[in-house]
């Protein structure tokens, strides 16, 4: 089976499961795209977090003469950490439309350390997900970047349902 068709097999099977494994969803989205590119990696969670990291790479640096990491990955995986705290709160994946993602960077990344990012989605209504977020370099208490943001929740197209 072509990569293309088995990924499109897995999403449709996650999207009728009535539970959400973020480690299962984590490998998923690692198989292609943008988070496969940043070799985004899944570290824990629990009822309503997430913590995932991307790797420091030469690659993605976004000053050669200090080796800080660009902002581009560093926003990429608050982003799906955040969307995945939503899933992890609801138990279920549910598609999801960012509304409002607000990064606060606080200081320049550590070059070489790996960029971890720990999001909790904090409240729920029945169309929209309340989260935040933040991303540090090994130390809890010493962010890089601050998120807080809002997804709209919505049901899945009937097309992406497994027939």
């Amino acid at each position: 089976m072509a990569k293309d068709q088995e990924h499109a097999a897995l999403v449709s099977r996650m999207m009728q499961d009535d539970s959400f494994d973020p480690q299962r969803w984590a490998k998923m989205i690692n198989f292609r795209g943008h988070s496969g590119f940043l070799d985004m990696r899944y570290i824990a969670h629990g009822d309503d977090w997430i913590e995932l990291a991307v790797p420091w790479r030469e690659d993605l640096v976004g000053d050669p003469e200090t080796g800080v990491m660009a902002s581009g990955p560093i926003i990429s995986l608050l982003d799906n950490a955040t969307s995945m705290s939503a899933s992890a709160r609801l138990k279920r994946f549910r598609p999801q439309v960012t509304l409002d993602l607000r990064i606060d960077y606080v200081r320049a990344a550590v070059p070489g350390r790996t960029i971890v990012a720990r999001a909790e989605c904090y409240q729920t209504t029945r169309s929209m997900a309340f989260v935040r977020g933040i991303a540090h370099d090994g130390d809890l208490t010493d962010p890089v970047a601050h998120a807080a943001g809002i997804f709209m929740l919505v049901e899945a197209p009937q097309f992406m349902k497994a027939k």
